[in-house]
């Protein structure tokens, strides 16, 4: 059953909310303007804030609904942890569109609410925090993300749900290549900049 909802859940996943959500703006397709990655961040900084709340709340969705559908089935929260990262890669890799997806921060984020909503508060509110006072999404997203394993563990006391979780973080830390190296250039975007 566990590999039957890994699936699914990378199916979910795989599913683009900002080109769908562009298209049927007709908008242009977010892989070809701004940073060209297809999600929230970037469809806001092309389409404005209706759009871009939409892709978020949907990216948040694909992260959660997978993980809901795993405790209404009972798994252990070390094995929803496993589905939260399935819908995390295919957010990442999606199979519908080339294997090349977005940084996975809001479907992270939805998986995490669903799995631990103390530690998904925790994410938010240290995005929010940093955002605020440093103006900058990804560095925001980067310090939640590094904080994560460390909320998450101290609201469950899980271990091995926490090796997951931590996982995921280091994957986001891989996704955000290219935006550590324009923070370290002093290069990277704003908010409302």
């Amino acid at each position: 059953m566990l590999s039957v909802i890994l699936i699914f859940a990378y199916l979910i996943g795989s599913i683009s909310s900002a080109i769908i959500i562009c298209k049927l703006f007709k908008l242009p397709n977010p892989r070809t303007l701004g940073s060209k990655n297809p999600g929230a961040t970037n469809v806001l900084r092309i389409a404005g804030k209706k759009p871009a709340a939409i892709v978020l709340l949907f990216d948040g969705l694909k992260g959660a609904a997978p993980v809901l559908v795993a405790q209404y089935l009972e798994f252990s929260l070390f094995n929803a942890a496993f589905v939260a990262l399935g819908a995390f890669l295919g957010h990442v890799y999606p199979i519908f569109f080339g294997f090349k997806g977005g940084k996975g921060v809001a479907t992270f984020l939805g998986g995490l609410l669903a799995l631990d909503y103390l530690s998904g508060l925790g994410f938010g509110l240290t995005w929010l925090l940093i955002a605020k006072v440093l103006k900058v999404s990804s560095l925001a997203a980067l310090i939640a993300t590094l904080l994560t394993p460390i909320y998450f563990y101290l609201s469950t006391q899980n271990t091995a749900a926490t090796y997951i979780i931590s996982t995921i973080c280091l994957w986001v830390f891989y996704t955000h290549k290219s935006n550590i190296q324009r923070m370290l250039s002093g290069s990277e975007d704003k908010i409302n900049s």
